[in-house]
């Protein structure tokens, strides 16, 4: 043996060093098995499944929407049926005539002087800005004239710095634009809105077909905890649109009342818009102080200064008392847990995923906490392993399968 040549082994070090590569390289934790034909082509098919619902995701939207506005209608049907006993076609179809009868005469009542005074709002807005941009004026001319002089170049009024940017040609094409794209939104929206509705009565006429068919999804070992967990996504629903209800309620007649006292004009128009865009927490309370604060502008800036406070002490109130209160029963949110999901639903599925953004997280905290916390993590634990999420005992703080109508 040379030098440079390296140290021979011996036949059994070298059995010895194969046998030590092949368990490093087929270390295998304990209760995870290989995985065979079979089961890669299951997950195949599970990511190839996820695919499609993601192209589909503007329909399941939809479709969750629907299942929305028929938690809704159930609510009334089945009181209906707890109390007289009604057959469920009977009471589905009275509740439906009432709500027909309420938007005819709503349409009757409120529509005209909502739409009078939401035209003036809309007229009233260019004005506000002008009249805005002039009070900032007075204060922006002081400040160049200190800090730069009086031989600065800068322009001498934010309307100046305004008209030295925009081109008015550039700006009425834009509009023009702009009004076309939204009578074509307006156009599609027409339809989602028919089509959700049309939906929701269907699901709401004949509910346990569809449930059927959604356990029936299941594994067969899995279906009787799917009918609790449904349950529960269903009751979660149901406490989170009374809530918002009455929250809404509550904000429009406060906005309406504070109004009122102030001298604003288009009350009905404002209190309404309060009501309606609280269904959007922290983004809807915002777009809401827009239009009263405009109109308020008009007539002094003190009073509009005094309708930012009304929204405050509104908002407040409706965080800190009216919420709490109406929504002992709802699914605790985090106020940044709500706003993250908003942001997110928002960026993944547009304009509608941020109105259905709360429903979306409501449902997903019931789901993690019974599905993925209940079923698979604590059998997790209790099994020491993998080998214990398929047991299929079920947690002894789990609701029973009894609960169900």
């Amino acid at each position: 043996m040379g030098p440079q040549d390296p140290p021979s082994l011996a036949p059994q070090d070298i059995s010895k060093t194969s046998r030590a590569k092949q368990d490093l390289f087929q270390v295998v934790p304990k209760g995870i098995t290989a995985m065979g034909f079979g089961q890669w082509l299951g997950l195949v098919a599970l990511l190839a499944a996820l695919v499609l619902l993601w192209s589909l995701k503007d329909v399941l939207l939809i479709f969750f929407s629907a299942i929305i506005v028929s938690v809704a209608l159930n609510l009334p049907v089945r009181t209906i049926q707890r109390h007289w006993c009604w057959r469920r076609s009977w009471a589905v179809a009275v509740v439906l005539v009432v709500l027909i009868l309420l938007v005819v005469v709503g349409s009757v009542v409120l529509a005209p002087p909502f739409v009078k005074d939401f035209r003036e709002l809309i007229e009233a807005l260019p004005q506000a800005m002008n009249t805005l941009l002039e009070l900032i004026d007075a204060n922006y001319r002081a400040v160049v004239l200190n800090l730069y002089g009086s031989g600065s170049e800068l322009p001498s009024s934010l309307a100046e710095l305004f008209r030295a940017r925009l081109d008015a040609g550039n700006v009425l094409e834009r509009s023009l634009q702009g009004l076309l794209g939204l009578a074509g939104n307006l156009g599609g929206g027409f339809l989602r809105v028919v089509l959700v509705v049309a939906l929701a009565v269907m699901l709401t006429a004949q509910p346990k077909p569809y449930r059927t068919l959604a356990i029936r999804l299941a594994p067969s070992f899995y279906r009787r905890r799917l009918q609790v967990v449904l349950s529960q996504c269903d009751s979660a629903l149901g406490n989170w649109i009374v809530g918002l209800l009455i929250s809404s309620s509550c904000v429009a007649v406060m906005a309406g009342v504070g109004l009122a006292l102030l001298g604003v004009r288009s009350v009905v128009a404002n209190a309404l818009l309060a009501g309606l865009l609280n269904v959007i927490p922290n983004i809807g309370p915002t777009i809401s102080t827009v239009f009263p604060v405009s109109v308020a502008l008009l007539d002094s800036p003190w009073r509009a200064m005094a309708v930012v406070v009304l929204y405050l002490i509104i908002q407040n109130v409706e965080s800190y008392l009216i919420t709490p209160f109406v929504m002992q029963k709802q699914v605790k949110l985090l106020p940044g847990l709500a706003l993250l999901a908003q942001f997110m639903f928002a960026v993944l599925l547009g304009p509608l995923g941020l109105l259905m953004a709360l429903p979306l997280v409501v449902v997903l905290q019931v789901l993690v906490r019974e599905v993925l916390i209940h079923d698979v993590m604590d059998h997790w634990l209790a099994g020491g392993g993998a080998g214990g999420a398929t047991t299929g005992e079920e947690p002894e703080d789990s609701p029973q399968p009894g609960v169900l109508p």
